[in-house]
C-alpha cells in the first residue's frame, strides 16, 4: 500500500525563525511534495507587461511540433492523489513544444536583452507578505525580510519525513544565477535548467520569447508521446534496469546514491527523450504550467469532452485558501518512491506564483 506522508514547509518567516512558529494546517491526504503548501511571498506581482518586450516571432528553433489529438488525462493507476480523479477525456489541437526545460544559457539571454529582475532578487514586501499569514502573525526581523530563495539541504541519517521543513532553507542571496546561494554559480552549468523561478518570472521569459506557458492538458499530453502510459518512458518502474530520469535513489532526505548519475539537476537531455522528442518530462525539475490549480477541477470537468481546455478561471486549494496557486507538472530530482511519485505523467502539485525552488523551472510551447 502507497504510504502518504504530511507535507508542509512552515511559512518563510518561519525558516528562518522558528521561535516565532505556530502550528500550521496540512492537508492529512497530500502527497508529501517539495513545491506544495508553500505559501506566497510577495503578493501582486510587480511584472508590467510593458516592461517587456518581445523579441520577436517565437522561433522554433530548439522545439518539436506536437500533433493534436484525443486522450484520456488524469491518473488510471491507483497511485494518484485525489486531485488527479477522475480520468476524464480531452482534445487538445497541435502546438510547439520545447524539446527541454529552459536553459540557464537561454535565461540568461532574455534577462541581458530586458534587465529583468525575477522574484528571488526582490525582498519580500512585508505588507503584502502579511496578507497571506494567519492574522496577528508577527513581522519577523529585517534580517529575514531579504532577498532570498528556498534552497535544498541533506539531512543526517535517520532524520526521517516527519518534518519536510527541515530539508528546505530560506537562503539569503539564493536565486537563479546561485542556485546554493552566495558562493554558488551556474557557470558551467548554462545547459542546466534555470532554476528559482516563480511562476511570474516563467511568464515574462514567455512573452519576451513570444511563446507562452504549455495548459496543464497540453503538457500531460505531451508527456505521454502518444501512448496510455505510467511514464514518459513507459511502464517500468523508474529504478529498474537503467536510469530513465533525474529522480532521488537511497533514503530521502539523507542519501542519494546518485546511481542515476546525479546528486542534483542534471544538464538538459542527459536521459532519453519520450516518443514525441521531448527530455526531461519525468525528473530534473518541476515545469509552471498556464493553469490556476482547483482541487476537485477535474470532478467539474468529468461528464464532458474538454476541447484545447485552459482550467479553472480563478485559484482554490482549500489547504491554503488566501493563497493562489498555479500547476506543476513533471517531478524533479527530489522525488523518490518513498514520498513523492511526482515523475508519473498524471501527477499534478500546485505552487503560489510567486513562489522559487531550488528544483522548479519551465519551459515552453507555441501554437
Amino acid at each position: 500500500m502507497k504510504v502518504r506522508f504530511i507535507f508542509c514547509v512552515v511559512f518563510i518567516l518561519m525558516l528562518s525563525c522558528k521561535q516565532q512558529a505556530s502550528s500550521v494546517a496540512v492537508n492529512q491526504d497530500s502527497l508529501a511534495h517539495c513545491a506544495s503548501n508553500l505559501p506566497s511571498r510577495f503578493g501582486a506581482s510587480p511584472i508590467i507587461d510593458s516592461s517587456i518586450q518581445q523579441s520577436g516571432n517565437a522561433s522554433h528553433e530548439g522545439m518539436v511540433w506536437i500533433e493534436g489529438g484525443n486522450y484520456l488525462m488524469g491518473a488510471q493507476d491507483q497511485e494518484g492523489r485525489a486531485d488527479e480523479y477522475p480520468a476524464h477525456k480531452v482534445s487538445v489541437k497541435g502546438f510547439w513544444m520545447d524539446i527541454t526545460e529552459v536553459t540557464n544559457a537561454q535565461f540568461q539571454k532574455f534577462v541581458d536583452a530586458t534587465g529583468y529582475i525575477t522574484t528571488a532578487e526582490r525582498a519580500p514586501d512585508w505588507e503584502e507578505l502579511k496578507k497571506q499569514l494567519p492574522p496577528g502573525t508577527p513581522k519577523p526581523p529585517d534580517s529575514v525580510l531579504v532577498a532570498a530563495s528556498l534552497v535544498f539541504v541533506k539531512q543526517p541519517a535517520g532524520a526521517g519525513l516527519g518534518d519536510p521543513s527541515i530539508w528546505w532553507e530560506w537562503k539569503k542571496g539564493a536565486n537563479w544565477k546561485h542556485p546554493k546561494g552566495p558562493g554558488s554559480s551556474i557557470k558551467g552549468k548554462e545547459n542546466f535548467p534555470v532554476v528559482h523561478v516563480s511562476w511570474d518570472d516563467a511568464m515574462a521569459y514567455c512573452k519576451w520569447s513570444g511563446k507562452r506557458l504549455p495548459t496543464e492538458a497540453e503538457w500531460e499530453y505531451a508527456a505521454k508521446g502518444g501512448k496510455e502510459s505510467l511514464y514518459p518512458w513507459g511502464n517500468q518502474d523508474v529504478e529498474k534496469q537503467y536510469p530513465k530520469a533525474n529522480t532521488w535513489q537511497g533514503v530521502f532526505p539523507s542519501l542519494n546514491t546518485g546511481w542515476d548519475g546525479f546528486d542534483n539537476a542534471s544538464p538538459v537531455k542527459s536521459f532519453t527523450a519520450n516518443p514525441f522528442g521531448l527530455y526531461d518530462m519525468a525528473g530534473n525539475v518541476w515545469e509552471w504550467c498556464a493553469d490556476w490549480y482547483v482541487n476537485d477541477y477535474y470532478k467539474q470537468v468529468a461528464k464532458i469532452i474538454s476541447e484545447n481546455p485552459i482550467g479553472p478561471k480563478s485559484s482554490y486549494d482549500p489547504d491554503e485558501p488566501t493563497v493562489p496557486k498555479k500547476v506543476v507538472r513533471g517531478g524533479s530530482f527530489l522525488c523518490n518512491a518513498s514520498y513523492c511519485k511526482g515523475y508519473r505523467v498524471s501527477s499534478r502539485m500546485k505552487t503560489a506564483t510567486d513562489t522559487g525552488l531550488e528544483h522548479t523551472g519551465f519551459r515552453c510551447v507555441a501554437d
